[in-house]
């Protein structure tokens, strides 16, 4: 297929001093317009010349494409013209109306641009005469969407070349209409396509309509019959109901190969993942038949449901796609003579009214007992191709197996071997239940958010989260894309297994566990005794032991259904009991029988008045972590080393914060629809954020800084205005507030309030302009967020451009050293050595070095942290960069899934990190200078352990010495060269300023 020639004449164009040329020009209005026509003849001979490669394809391989494909009755009256994976969908609606006896057809457009109007004219059938081309996409103001448009002009251009030269009879155009489907991915589906063809039956079919939504603001939308269904009954439809990294995902892609690749049959999967991290719902549509599956929707009448996940009972309708006499199979702790009285009312109807075959099967149970922890993706598989049938069972058992051998020879015999026990244990352990008999007297499912949670939450995000988005007409969505915060806290996801319970004997109050956990769950008050008189008899208090404290009582809660039972408290925990070493002042237990009353305690908890800001000192974590987090329940993955670095600058400044957040996981963590973990305090403060690209979000928080700055300089000047009218006393408070510290920030809110009710009173026009901006008179705090991809390779222009600006700002790098939300891409902050996708064979080249680059401008504040190793050191950085007035850098190590740990341990990862050299602590406070010290201060002492224990301590190191181990060992030993070097160069950086000796009698 590759014309060498051609190959020789394009690189004969290149650039090269041999021939040199000049490429690039800026040209002026006397010659553009000229050069930009001499193009035309390549466009106009561009259809000619596809169309003759694909040709040349059908010859090679026998699959022939044309620039305009029909395919339906040879004689079909009415016909759709769309392009992309849904034309296969409407393909298989066609074969399935046209033997019915329909005059249907579509046109699939293969080369979009350029257009061919002629060919396409060519490809109608004669007979067409109604028209519905369908587009993906939504341009507001546009006559029409853009292949509409396009049609429209063919018909209108080319109409000869269909036989109707005079233009006399154009009337007998066929009626052409444009429509919008499935736009980000929405389900497009048989019973759309057919809703399509019925309109285009109708007299006059509308224009420029909508299918798959209820538009009931502009009333677009076509009516269809969602029963309809147009699947043949020899395909194996199934569903599985999963949560992210729980392997359901991974297992299901692993039947996909063993049937499609070792059998004659086809194979198909669809993925419906939450765009959420691990932990979210993930659905997936399994399809294997004898012929091509060409439709590309979900399942909506499936043979087999499996449910891996018991909480997932509680919050969907798993059982809603399953046919009468289907197959349920229910990974469940409880077996087959108790499972039926622990099942919701609403699982129990679908069981007996639809006639089920029901099993089940402790997966969890297995996995660990084979060695494979939480994964069940294996015991789950098994399960699957067993009562599923697709192969036979000796041979399905085989099958997996070789997959297993194929998957993870790589990683070690002894993790092929666990995989093997445990689909033999898996057979051993699936058991049918009896339901002849039974009755449906389960508790019914809870309501998906309270009914105490706001309007909006109900009737919005409740339908959201119940996975019932599709339902909500286009009048339920805000008009600007503005949702609340504050709105995790209704969403009770119950993922956890297992949560930790605190022990007030055994606790020594350092709140290092509030400090790191991920998700915010674990919470610290003190209040007077008199404030928990009415506390559940199950809430926990002690005696508060910090003498600022004396008389109070101090408690540590736990949000059971918001936990995701990471354990990374129990493990960064560091008082144990003397009589039994393994007990701690936290300790994991199962959630199920501890969830109602510690949820109980947890609602008695939060409505516990928050300690006055004043009273702590903030300096000193144990007192800190008492301080309200403003970003709580974020749906990270579990064990996320990102997220507690969020929640610490919430706790200390979230009340006056403004972020522009980059693409990236902390953007889709944190404004992810249907809820956001960014949150209120009492008082209805709290962040407001805003999501920007990856390219330009530290110009798009710039932008932040510049329009508050400018507003405070409105509102001031309005304040002086109106000096005779205020107060004297009121002004100068107003206008010269000291802001550094809590205690500032409360007292000019005061000022503020005051002022408002002044103002009120005031029939001047500038008092009702400085009533609008009198809020920007209080200290906004800016921050700009995001990974390492960000501020290390796609956005450091613009951030190198914000830093150099001299603009107060503060930047927060969350370092993963990966590309964490697209798949673990390697980026400029991986290190030597790690693999990652684009280095599998380890990055050859070290980390870029990301603040040594930011020092050099000499008047930026930067910090390099890692809170699993200094977390006190961590609260000093967040502190000094935030009361910086000017620009400030923090970068945070933050531990992965992607880095293949222990997500349990994450913290050791940090201080391993620290301690080898890898990661350097320091920070650069130019204010040191005006004093005659070095601004650089070097936190990290000498590495203590050899680089390479760190190393071994993480998948994406252990990988390479795995695979590679020749080249791992000569990398391995270049990563402890950079980690010397570093080390020293941070030293000689970081060496305090002396006093020159005196010469010639003079003291320099």
């Amino acid at each position: 297929m590759i014309d060498e020639k051609a190959v020789a004449a394009h690189r004969a164009r290149k650039l090269s001093p041999d021939h040199p040329v000049l490429r690039g020009t800026a040209q002026n209005p006397d010659v553009y317009f000229q050069a930009r026509e001499t193009v035309n003849r390549f466009y106009d001979a561009c259809p000619d010349a596809t169309q003759r490669v694909m040709d040349r394809f059908a010859e090679t391989v026998g699959r022939q494409y044309k620039l305009f494909e029909y395919h339906g009755h040879p004689e079909a009256e009415r016909v759709i013209v769309m392009m992309g994976s849904g034309a296969e969908t409407t393909h298989e609606t066609v074969d399935h109306l046209v033997s019915q006896g329909e005059r249907v057809g579509v046109l699939k457009v293969r080369l979009y641009r350029p257009f061919d109007g002629r060919r396409f004219v060519e490809a109608l059938p004669r007979t067409a005469r109604a028209i519905a081309v369908l587009d993906r996409t939504k341009e507001p103001g546009a006559g029409g969407e853009p292949l509409y448009l396009d049609c429209v002009a063919a018909l209108a251009e080319h109409v000869d070349v269909a036989g109707h030269a005079d233009a006399s009879v154009r009337t007998l155009l066929p009626r052409l209409v444009g429509g919008r489907y499935g736009l980000s991915s929405k389900e497009f589906t048989p019973a759309m396509v057919m809703g399509i063809y019925d309109h285009l039956a109708t007299e006059r079919p509308r224009n420029h309509f909508t299918v798959g939504i209820h538009d009931d603001v502009t009333h677009t939308s076509l009516f269809f019959d969602k029963t309809a269904s147009i699947e043949p009954d020899d395909v194996v439809r199934a569903v599985f109901w999963g949560l992210g990294s729980d392997g359901t995902v991974g297992a299901n892609k692993s039947s996909i190969k063993i049937i499609g690749e070792g059998t004659d049959e086809y194979a198909q999967g669809y993925f419906v993942y939450d765009s959420r991290k691990s932990g979210a719902v993930t659905i997936s549509h399994l399809r294997f038949g004898p012929r091509p599956i060409r439709g590309s929707y979900l399942i909506e009448q499936a043979g087999f449901v499996g449910c891996h996940q018991w909480s997932l009972l509680e919050r969907y309708e798993v059982l809603g796609t399953i046919v009468e006499g289907g197959t349920f199979l229910l990974n469940s702790p409880f077996g087959p003579a108790e499972v039926w009285a622990e099942l919701p009312r609403e699982i129990q109807d679908a069981i007996l009214v639809k006639k089920l075959r029901f099993y089940v099967i402790d997966g969890h149970k297995v996995a660990k007992e084979s060695g494979l922890g939480g994964r069940i993706n294996t015991v789950m598989q098994t399960c699957f191709f067993v009562l599923s049938r697709v192969l036979p069972r000796d041979e399905a058992v085989n099958a997996i197996k070789y997959a297993i051998r194929k998957d993870y020879g790589v990683q070690g015999e002894e993790v092929v071997t666990r995989n093997e026990r445990a689909v033999d244990r898996a057979l051993e352990e699936m058991h049918e239940v009896d339901v002849a008999g039974c009755v449906a007297r389960g508790t019914p499912q809870p309501l998906p958010v309270p009914v105490a949670a706001p309007d909006f939450v109900r009737n919005v995000l409740g339908k959201v989260i119940a996975g019932k988005g599709d339902e909500l007409p286009v009048s339920a969505m805000p008009i600007d894309g503005t949702y609340p915060t504050a709105t995790s806290r209704w969403e009770k996801r119950n993922i956890a297994r297992e949560i930790p319970v605190w022990e007030p004997d055994l606790c020594i109050q350092c709140g290092k566990c509030a400090m790191v956990c991920p998700h915010s769950v674990i919470r610290i008050k003190v209040m007077p005794p008199e404030a928990i008189v009415s506390a559940p008899p199950t809430f926990k208090t002690m005696a508060a032991k910090d003498k600022e404290f004396d008389g109070l009582r101090y408690s540590i809660q736990v949000a059971p259904e918001d936990c995701t039972g990471c354990a990374i408290c129990v493990d960064i925990c560091p008082a144990r009991s003397k009589s039994a070493n393994k007990i701690k002042a936290l300790n994991m237990h199962a959630q199920p029988p501890l969830r109602e009353p510690e949820s109980r305690n947890w609602d008695f908890f939060v409505g516990l008045p928050e300690l006055d800001r004043r009273l702590i000192k903030e300096g000193s974590i144990r007192q800190q972590q008492i301080q309200q987090p403003l970003f709580e329940f974020p749906s990270a993955c579990s064990g996320c080393g990102e997220t507690p670095y969020i929640k610490l600058a919430t706790q200390l400044f979230g009340d006056r914060m403004v972020v522009a957040n980059a693409t990236g996981c902390s953007s889709i963590y944190g404004g992810n629809l249907p809820t956001t973990p960014w949150s209120q305090n009492a008082e209805g403060r709290g962040p407001a954020w805003s999501n920007s690209l990856f390219e330009d979000n530290a110009e798009f928080g710039m932008g932040m800084r510049l329009a508050i700055d400018k507003q405070h300089e409105m509102a001031s000047e309005l304040v002086l205005a109106l000096r005779g009218e205020l107060g004297e006393e009121l002004v100068e408070g107003l206008v010269g507030a000291d802001q550094r510290t809590e205690a500032g920030i409360f007292e000019q809110r005061a000022r503020v309030a005051i002022l408002k009710q002044r103002l009120a009173a005031s029939a001047r026009a500038e008092a009702r302009r400085l009533e609008d901006l009198a809020d920007m008179l209080v200290r906004k705090s800016v921050w700009i967020i995001g990974g390492d991809g960000w501020a290390y390779d796609i956005g450091f222009g613009g951030l190198d451009h914000v830093l150099a600006s001299g603009a107060d700002v503060n930047v927060l790098v969350l370092d993963t050293e990966v590309y964490s939300n697209t798949g673990g891409q390697m980026s400029k902050a991986t290190p030597r050595a790690a693999v990652a996708k684009f280095a599998a064979g380890g990055k050859p080249g070290p980390k870029k070095d990301l603040g040594r680059i930011a020092m050099t401008y000499g008047n930026v504040y930067v910090a390099q942290v890692a809170m699993g190793a200094r977390d006190e050191h961590t609260l000093k950085a967040f502190l000094e960069a935030e009361a910086y007035p000017g620009p400030s850098l923090i970068i945070a190590y933050s531990h992965c899934i992607a880095h293949g740990i222990v997500m349990e341990h994450g913290m050791r990862n940090q201080k391993a990190a620290v301690e080898s050299g890898h990661w350097l602590l320091y920070r650069h406070h130019p204010e040191r200078a005006e004093s005659g010290d070095n601004p650089l201060q070097l936190d990290s002492k000498a590495p203590k352990i050899p680089v390479s224990q760190y190393l071994e301590m993480e998948n994406r190191f252990r990988m390479l010495a795995a695979t590679r181990p020749g080249e791992a060992r000569g990398m391995f030993r270049e990563v402890q060269q950079d980690v010397n070097h570093n080390w020293q160069l941070y030293q000689r950086l970081a060496e305090p300023h002396g006093t020159p000796k005196a010469t010639d009698g003079e003291t320099k």
